[in-house]
Formats: C-alpha cells, sequence, structure tokens
C-alpha cells in the first residue's frame, strides 16, 4: 500500500484522470439502479401497501387486473374471510377546476375489508361514502388540495378529495381510492358485477371456481404491462456498463503497468517479490475504485436533492450494495489482467533495453 499511495502523489494527474472516468462511470450506474428502481416502485407502490399474496382475477383478462371482470354470481361462489377484499380498477382522468387534468387509475375499494384498513393516510381520511376519494399524494403536488371537487373521465358527478396517502401508483399512474359502487359508474358496469379482482393476504387461498384464475403477487407484478421489459432493459444497461467499466480500468492499468516496467525491473533487480509488485497494482486499483465510487456517491446524492419530485428516482440498500459491490469486483478484474506482464518482468532485458 506504500508503494500505491508514494506513486498516486507523485503522479497526481494521470491518476486523477482515471479516478474522474470511474466517478462518471459510478455516478451513471448509479443513477440508472435509482431510476430502474423508482420506476418499478411507481409499477407496485400500490400493491405492495396493500401486503397481499395472491389475486383472483377473470380467467379470461389476460393476467390484467383492469381487463378483469368478476360476476357477482360467479363471486358468491367464492368463500371470502377477513383476508380477502374485493377491488375494481378503472384508468380514468381526474380535473378539479384551475387544475391539470390528471391521468390515474381508480381503484374501488369495500369499507369493511383488509384493503381499506391497510392504506394509510397522510392528511385528511379515507372516503365513507360514494362521493368521497382518498389520492396519492402526487395530486397535491399538482396543485389538488383537501377538499377539492373532482370529476372522473366524462361523468358529471363530483367526488370530493378527503384525505391523501403517500406511495400509491399503479402502472406508473396516480391512485384514486373510492368505492366499489363509484368503480361500476366508471366501468359503465351493472350491479350484476362484483369486482376487477379478489385480493387475498393468505398463501394457501386458491378458490375451486370455474372461470377464475390465481396468480400469486410477484406473478402478477411481472405480467403489468411494460414492468418486466423496463427491468430488463435497465439491468442490462447497467450489466453493459459495469463491462465497459472494467474493460476501461484494465486498459488504464496495463497502459500504466506497461509505462511502469522500468520500475519494476529496478525494484525486481534490487529484490522486492512480485508478490509485493502484484499486491501493489491490485491495491492501487482498489484505493482508485474505492475514491472513484465515494465521489460518484456524493455526485448521486447532489443529483437527487437537486431533481424535481416528479421524477422517478429512489434507492433500495441491497441494491447499491450490490452495484457497489460489482464495480468493485470489475476494478479487481481490471487490475489483475496486467499482472501476469508484471510476474514475467525480466530486469536484465527491461534495463538493458
Amino acid at each position: 500500500m506504500f508503494l500505491a499511495l508514494k506513486e498516486i502523489r507523485h503522479e497526481k494527474l494521470r491518476y486523477g484522470l482515471i479516478v474522474g472516468m470511474i466517478v462518471l462511470v459510478s455516478y451513471l450506474v448509479f443513477v440508472l439502479s435509482g431510476l430502474a428502481y423508482g420506476l418499478a416502485q411507481q409499477n407496485t407502490q400500490a400493491i405492495s401497501s396493500w401486503q397481499a399474496s395472491k389475486i383472483v382475477l377473470n380467467a379470461d383478462a389476460n393476467n390484467s387486473l383492469s381487463q378483469s371482470l368478476i360476476a357477482k354470481s360467479t363471486a358468491d361462489r367464492v368463500t371470502l374471510t377477513s383476508h380477502e377484499a374485493d377491488i375494481g380498477q378503472a384508468g380514468v382522468v381526474a380535473k378539479a377546476k384551475g387544475q391539470a387534468k390528471l391521468s390515474a387509475q381508480f381503484l374501488g375499494i369495500n369499507r369493511g375489508q383488509f384493503i381499506y384498513r391497510r392504506v394509510k393516510t397522510t392528511s385528511g381520511h379515507k372516503p365513507l361514502n360514494a362521493h368521497q376519494i382518498m389520492v396519492d399524494d402526487s395530486f397535491k403536488t399538482n396543485g389538488y388540495r383537501l377538499g377539492d371537487r373532482v370529476t372522473l373521465n366524462s361523468t358529471a358527478t363530483t367526488y370530493r378529495i378527503v384525505g391523501f396517502t403517500h406511495n400509491a401508483k399503479l402502472s406508473v399512474a396516480p391512485v384514486i381510492y373510492g368505492t366499489l359502487g363509484t368503480w361500476r359508474t366508471l366501468s359503465h358496469v351493472t350491479t350484476d358485477f362484483q369486482a376487477s379482482g379478489i385480493v387475498t393476504d393468505r398463501t394457501d387461498f386458491k378458490p375451486q371456481v370455474a372461470g377464475l384464475s390465481t396468480l400469486t403477487i410477484p406473478q402478477f407484478i411481472n405480467k403489468l404491462p411494460g414492468y418486466s421489459a423496463q427491468n430488463t432493459t435497465f439491468t442490462f444497461m447497467i450489466g453493459f456498463l459495469m463491462i465497459i467499466a472494467m474493460v476501461v480500468i484494465a486498459v488504464f492499468l496495463y497502459i500504466l503497468t506497461m509505462q511502469k516496467l522500468p520500475n519494476y525491473a529496478v525494484l525486481r533487480a534490487q529484490g522486492i517479490p512480485a508478490r509485493v509488485l502484484v499486491t501493489t497494482t491490485i491495491s492501487q486499483a482498489l484505493l482508485l475504485v474505492v475514491c472513484g465510487l465515494a465521489l460518484g456517491a456524493v455526485l448521486t446524492l447532489g443529483t437527487v436533492l437537486a431533481l424535481p419530485a416528479g421524477v422517478p428516482m429512489s434507492f433500495n440498500l441491497p441494491l447499491l450494495a450490490g452495484v457497489t459491490g460489482g464495480i468493485l469486483l470489475t476494478g479487481v478484474v481490471g487490475a489483475l489482467i496486467p499482472v501476469k506482464v508484471i510476474l514475467n518482468v525480466d530486469p536484465v532485458s527491461v534495463i538493458g533495453g
């Protein structure tokens, strides 16, 4: 480590450029990871708040809650307990006087069932009747306030915002919670239909009723439009960035090693073991990568603080630890590539040349 530090202090510009490159790569990886996780969260935040295990849909709905309709005659054949809840989904456009239109997902829920109890309010209260709604707090950032009268789609009926809830998004759209009766109105269906689906927090729940399909929540989430494709895209982007980082770090270290061959030859001639030189090279690479990661993290934090609230950036500690460990590993692998040159250096040929 002594040799590594001494060399870095002596060649500040050269190693500063390498650290700068690592800073940019780590910054890009951190930001992309935050965006990937943030977008994934915005697809599933509402679902996560229910703490559910499974969902039951119409078998012909192609695993989509918005396309599912469960008839009352079918629902009556399903035995529900306090662990199950009916839910109805409909895409809506919300509009209040003097405010911008917002595309949202309306979720009709039953006041006596567990979803209603588990949804938390940040201000106001939960809807108590068909003319009251509770909305995601992104409505608040768009100028909506408690007590605002809102129209949904082209209906003439107005609904009063009585509460706000935090992190309630589904398929990247803010959620509006209301009653199942309102859901039927918005979906233009009669009372012959009970709901879009049945949600349960029991892992062993599986109604043996014809025409119904049961999915685990992870299966249901993976079927959300664009969810899997989006996550796969970000995963490949982050993976390719790490590969590029390894290649670039390896190239830089290889060039530096070739430039330092006369120095290594002198040290070998003085009896310094090759193991010491290899250890110095690896510790030097780790030091550069750690410095680059730290500066990249600071730059990422500054970016998060500067970004507007509407940008879906969120961080997960296990994900960040995995990304950081991956970059450290690429640095070590990159440092190992020029090791063979160090091990095979011939003092006589290098100094004599």
